[in-house]
């Protein structure tokens, strides 16, 4: 075992920046990003189809796992919407010795419906009945939940994990 590495957490609702903050990462950081709508489009997979993401993600995990074990830094953007999600990734991830950041991005829900329409990505269409209803489940990490991650190696917004308003 060449030493673990560190797993970073993108957390947010579409339209938040995941993508372009996990890319930003990976170049910063030489990390290896795991993104299962880039997976879902490149199989010619609906992006809607549940049973398909859960496998996707399943097969992302476990390669994170692997990479991890090695040293890697890994970033997955998964959304990561309930809190039972990220603690079972901080957990596992911390059971092979490595280091686990939450990458937190808060976007108002009218800036993020203004993204979601302007990059006209998903087929079929995000409506803003979806998002409005993702907005209603989604659990926002808060400052207790924040404490439970390392800080990044640069200067954090929070205590613990990332929180970043994106639309400064």
């Amino acid at each position: 075992m060449i030493g673990a590495g560190c797993l970073v957490i993108v957390c947010g609702l579409p339209g938040s920046g995941k993508t372009t903050w996990a890319r930003r990462l990976a170049g910063e950081r030489g990390g290896i990003r795991l993104c299962p709508d880039e997976w879902l489009d490149d199989l010619g997979v609906n992006l809607w189809d549940g049973a398909m993401r859960v496998r996707v993600e399943a097969l992302q995990w476990s390669m994170a796992r692997e990479l991890l074990r090695i040293g890697t830094t890994v970033i997955v953007e998964w959304g990561t919407w309930a809190r039972s999600e990220r603690d079972a990734l901080r957990m596992a991830a911390r059971e092979l010795g490595a280091s686990v950041e939450l990458l937190y991005l808060a976007v108002p829900v009218d800036e993020l419906w203004r993204r979601i329409q302007a990059r006209d990505r998903e087929r079929p269409p995000i409506t803003r009945s979806d998002l409005d209803e993702w907005v209603r489940i989604f659990q926002s990490p808060g400052v207790a939940e924040l404490d439970l991650y390392d800080q990044p190696p640069a200067q954090p917004l929070c205590s613990g994990g990332w929180a970043l308003d994106t639309c400064r």
